[in-house]
């Protein structure tokens, strides 16, 4: 019998007031984390990726409306008081911000960011907490962390920064890193750089990490699972090798088929046509359907249910064009279907927890 996880995200919803009502950002979604498993949430901008990550620490925007169940640890995290929240932010689960230029604070010294949750959380004196720092600064591989201690964030290059960020949110020794967008802005080096040390802290560690990001290319790389989100709903949920191997659901394959390195592979190169979905005109049935080049007239009205397939990932589409031997359907748009990425060598694991 497998241990319960860590993290477990039941029919998640968030609602937020729009200029046109109470509208869904993040509709029904769940999935798991294991003690030191990396789950990668993917999708573009505005699928509700980070609110599912603030939903986590609390910290959703004023009015928001949540339902569904976030356990951690098994303790549930939705509807605690505040004070109860703090006993677990930064301490139990800790947030990398997406952008470390503005999550570190420009006019203050990093030992006074790097110590003052520490001596809060942890009771520790100043020169503890400075300790502390110093070694997390080590741990991140920050060159000369005894002088880097009393430098200014301006002072750092992006990739350092990014460090810092991480090594600030693992002070406190806690069980889940949230990393939010951890590698935008940063050239190619220094994001393999960052995806190394996430690696390596789960490893070393055993902290559990979940990694938001647009880009399936870094998932590829760290991630054991995947949650492909679309218009806040999960549209595909699996196993890294057997979801990127051989993608069924039609915006996952269009994300693969958009990745620089794609060519590569024998797939051309080809951008999802069209823009994501805004909150308040989210469209009727499947969210994706107006971009789908396999749409079908009842996608314009019924809305997909996630289903388990036998190897093991958790699909949310009705007419899924890509499944073996599969032959694209008329469709409503006018694009042409694109070559289907080549099915996984391997035998594909079940979902299970990571």
């Amino acid at each position: 019998m497998s241990p319960p996880p860590l993290l477990d995200v039941k029919d998640l919803t968030i609602a937020l007031r729009t200029s046109r009502g109470i509208r869904r950002a993040v509709d029904g979604i769940s999935f798991t984390i294991g003690q030191g498993a990396i789950l990668g949430l993917a999708g573009e901008s505005g699928s509700g990726k980070t609110l599912t990550a603030l939903s986590i620490l609390g910290l959703l925007p004023m009015g928001a409306r949540t339902s569904g169940s976030i356990r951690f640890d098994g303790r549930e995290l939705l509807g605690l008081k505040r004070g109860e929240l703090r006993e677990v932010r930064g301490k139990q689960v800790a947030l990398v911000s997406q952008d470390p230029a503005t999550a570190l604070h420009p006019l203050l010294r990093i030992d006074v960011q790097m110590t003052e949750h520490v001596r809060a959380h942890l009771g520790f004196t100043k020169e503890q907490a400075q300790q502390r720092a110093i070694e997390m600064l080590n741990a991140v591989r920050i060159p000369d962390p005894e002088t880097a201690l009393y430098a200014y964030p301006h002072q750092f290059s992006g990739g350092m920064r990014q460090r810092i960020a991480i090594a600030m949110a693992l002070a406190c020794e806690p069980r889940l890193l949230i990393a939010d967008e951890p590698t935008t802005a940063l050239d190619v080096t220094v994001q393999a750089g960052i995806l190394q040390l996430l690696d390596r802290l789960r490893r070393e560690r055993g902290v559990s990490v979940l990694i938001i990001t647009h880009d399936l290319g870094v998932l590829s790389s760290v991630s054991d699972r995947i949650c492909v989100l679309y218009g806040g709903r999960v549209a595909e949920y699996g196993v890294t090798p057997v979801v990127l191997g051989s993608p069924r659901h039609p915006y996952t394959q269009g994300l693969m088929r958009s990745l620089p390195g794609a060519s590569e592979t024998g797939v051309a190169m080809m951008p999802i046509q069209g823009a994501p979905p805004s909150l308040d005109a989210m469209p009727s049935g499947c969210a994706f359907h107006p971009r789908c080049e396999w749409a079908q007239e009842s996608c314009r009205t019924i809305v997909p249910t996630l289903r388990n397939l036998p190897d093991g990932r958790q699909l949310a589409c009705d007419v899924d064009p890509l499944k073996e031997g599969a032959s694209a359907p008329e469709v409503l748009g006018t694009a042409s279907a694109g070559p289907a990425l080549p099915a996984h060598a391997g035998d594909p694991s079940p979902v299970g927890q990571t």
